[in-house]
């Protein structure tokens, strides 16, 4: 049944391997699509991909990774789901305010056996359809001596989940010394472990800050991942200080925050376990992926309805909403979610799935003798690909052409082309609180130096551009960056700050740079807290006026400079319906912009653009197609000017767009990430993605406007590669 495989277990090619495609039952099939089907398939062979999903709870997955965690159990690759903490809370499995609850003893173990059968019921129904399949439970050994549950599904064994048994903290944000965020802050030497009722695994006392960093990494060598995904690093902060962290111990006190304690912790140590263990060189290509966890509370919502309904699905079984006999005396799920996964506190998780980095499109640019070069972060450090020949290809990579940033860099990069054809990248970095510095985020550029005999690009160093928030802590809310570059080689930079309103930042031909300013806010009242969500755009139009839009809790918020170069003036109110999306700025074709994103709770996509005289903009909408995040969006110039977008659709797979009309074409790869999009020296667009293999895998249009061709894998760099 199994067979090992560098440490790990991993699946052998059984039956299970049906599962891969199916549609999920009561799942949303492929809509739209000039394909008209509802499989999808593999970037590639399933034993090139692994999967590791690190959670604080047994239900983060299903709440806030989803439909993409489900997408990798259904794979046939190797899929982990790492449980970090017991799930203990207050040891009564039903809903607060029952009358069950207020009877109820307390029995902390027995709650945490409850959750994981739960967990283990999710998991299976996304894997076989049946919540019942049975599990085989034995001991793992992530540490010499630290031992902790493996589950692996018998009809499945590539569904592995291994449950470490910490306990949590209780309570969302009130401080708790004996929690993860009490053993990260140094409040407490060790944190326990709390084993649920009828554990045959004898597991540690405690851990350690460095034992649970390196059981991490222990995790991670394990898998060996080609994608991670983690919980949010850097939440959003309450609107006000509860009473509980002001009178906290002085090593507890920070902001309060609107994510669970556990989840923003199970981050942080993941943080630190992947830059320890690709500090040592090690591991395949891999990249991160960071969801948000209840914030998404305060977003607009980001799934289509049937997507909602899988979740439900899958949160009636980890709630044990059908009260199913799992032959365990201590409970076959987590009542208090029960049947009402989406009612209550939770209605807003299950429908919105939303990464901490959404990154945008811009992410490939031309050298100067025209070849196309992409560039993303791969095992926390930038990674370069590029075109053998210009407008041919094929594409070659990855190489590491840039230099260490001096720590991990965050999952996405932007590049932007300076007019004399020198490239420019920009990411955040996020610097961890050791080595006596402090825990913050920074924004951080490096220009191209030149191109090496190889034919690829090199860089300089890496320089800091800080953030609008002096404040270490405060500056961990900085948000995705947008760049634009205009006509005189002025690079602009703009972010979101701590305060939820937008900042900018210019440096001639990408240096000497002058001071952050704010962007002006709508007027009145005091907006919702946060005025921007996650995931605003910015682009120059050819005079040089900058254009900025965002998305706020119930529209789009849009900015444009009075005159070239001039700080952007908030418009008047575009009308736009809510996004459920980050949004895309791309060239009207008509001297303006247009905002492209996935309208709130549709996942539809949408083309807003402005009309006359301050009057609502126009919209049009694409044929609805599943999915969720950002939409890549490209302007062609030249022979053909068509709009072309790229957009993941509810499988998970790259789905094209190249012309104007509402016509979606054949569905790509599953891939992570958001779709990179450029122009090639034929004026053809080209649009690339990183597979779940951590591989690149590119396509072009037969000719400029023209459909798309298939999507072919970057040929892999080796030793003296010449291109």
């Amino acid at each position: 049944m199994l067979q090992v495989a560098g440490g790990g277990l991993v699946a052998a090619p059984l039956a299970y391997g049906g599962w891969q495609w199916l549609a999920p039952q009561g799942g949303s099939g492929m809509q739209g699509s000039s394909s008209g089907t509802t499989t999808g398939k593999p970037a590639s062979d399933a034993a090139n991909q692994a999967y590791l999903h690190v959670l604080a709870h047994a239900d983060d997955g299903i709440y806030f990774m989803n439909p993409d965690q489900e997408q990798s159990i259904r794979s046939g690759a190797l899929s982990v789901t790492v449980c970090m903490t017991s799930g203990e809370s207050d040891g009564r499995n039903a809903p607060a305010k029952t009358p069950e609850f207020k009877t109820m003893p307390t029995d902390r173990p027995g709650f945490a056996r409850a959750r994981i059968n739960g967990l283990r019921a999710a998991h299976a129904l996304m894997a076989t359809g049946d919540d019942n399949s049975p599990w085989t439970v034995e001991p793992v050994e992530l540490l010499p001596g630290f031992r902790s549950e493996l589950h692996y599904l018998e009809a499945a064994p590539n569904v592995q989940l291994i449950y470490m048994g910490l306990c949590e903290a209780r309570y969302v944000s009130v401080p708790r010394p004996v929690s993860m965020r009490g053993l990260w802050l140094g409040a407490i030497p060790q944190l326990p472990t709390l084993p649920g009722t009828g554990s045959t695994v004898r597991m540690p006392r405690a851990y350690t800050r460095d034992q649970l960093t390196d059981a991490l990494v222990a995790a991670i060598a394990r898998v060996n991942p080609t994608v991670i995904r983690t919980l949010d690093p850097t939440p959003l902060h309450a609107p006000r200080e509860t009473v509980a962290m002001m009178s906290a111990p002085t090593i507890l006190r920070g902001l309060s925050y609107l994510d669970h304690q556990d989840h923003t912790a199970s981050a942080h140590f993941m943080q630190a376990a992947m830059e320890r263990y690709w500090g040592a060189g090690k591991g395949r290509p891999a990249s991160v992926t960071s969801y948000f966890g209840y914030p998404t509370n305060y977003t607009p919502p980001s799934l289509d309805a049937a997507t909602t309904k899988r979740t439900s699905q899958l949160l009636n079984a980890y709630g044990w909403a059908d009260h199913r006999d799992c032959g365990d005396s201590s409970g076959c799920g987590d009542l208090k979610v029960g049947p009402n996964g989406l009612k209550g506190g939770g209605a807003g998780w299950a429908r919105g799935t939303r990464t901490r980095a959404p990154g945008t499109p811009r992410w490939i640019a031309p050298l100067k003798d025209g070849r196309l070069a992409a560039f993303s972060v791969l095992n926390g450090a930038v990674r370069c690909w590029v075109e053998r020949a210009a407008g041919k290809g094929p594409w070659v990579g990855p190489f590491d052409a840039v230099g260490s940033a001096g720590g991990p860099l965050d999952p996405q990069v932007e590049v932007v082309r300076l007019p004399d054809g020198t490239l420019q990248l920009f990411g955040t970095r996020t610097v961890l609180p050791f080595k006596g510095q402090k825990h913050h985020k920074e924004l951080v550029c490096v220009l191209q130096t030149g191109v090496g005999a190889d034919g690829v690009p090199k860089f300089g160093a890496w320089t800091s551009l800080g953030t609008p928030d002096a404040a270490p802590e405060k500056s961990l809310e900085t948000g995705y960056p947008a760049m634009a570059v205009a006509p005189d080689g002025t690079v602009h930079v703009l972010v979101r700050n701590w305060a939820g309103e937008i900042n900018m930042r210019s440096g001639k031909d990408g240096k000497d740079w002058g001071p952050w300013q704010l962007l002006d806010s709508p007027p009145g009242k005091q907006p919702p807290h946060p005025l921007v969500v996650e995931g605003m755009d910015a682009l120059v139009d050819a005079t040089g006026r900058i254009h900025v839009a965002a998305p706020i809790a119930k529209s789009v918020l849009y900015w444009v400079s009075p005159s070239p170069g001039a700080l952007p003036k908030l418009s008047a109110p575009t009308g736009l319906a809510a996004s459920g999306s980050a949004v895309s700025l791309v060239a009207d074709g008509k001297g303006g912009a247009s905002v492209v994103y996935r309208g709130a709770g549709t996942a539809q996509v949408i083309v807003g653009s402005p009309a006359a005289s301050g009057a609502p903009w126009s919209v049009a909408k694409r044929t609805p197609m599943g999915g969720y995040g950002r939409v890549s969006s490209y302007r062609l110039t030249g022979k053909s000017t068509a709009l072309v977008l790229a957009a993941r659709d509810d499988q998970g797979r790259v789905v094209p767009s190249s012309d104007e009309s509402a016509a979606w074409e054949s569905p790509g790869v599953q891939f992570t990430g958001i779709p990179g999009a450029a122009q090639d020296s034929s004026g053809r667009a080209v649009l690339a993605v990183i597979g779940t293999d951590g591989q690149l895998y590119a396509a072009r249009q037969t000719g400029p406007g023209a459909r798309f061709g298939g999507w072919a894998q970057a040929e892999k760099e080796s030793g003296g590669s010449r291109v």
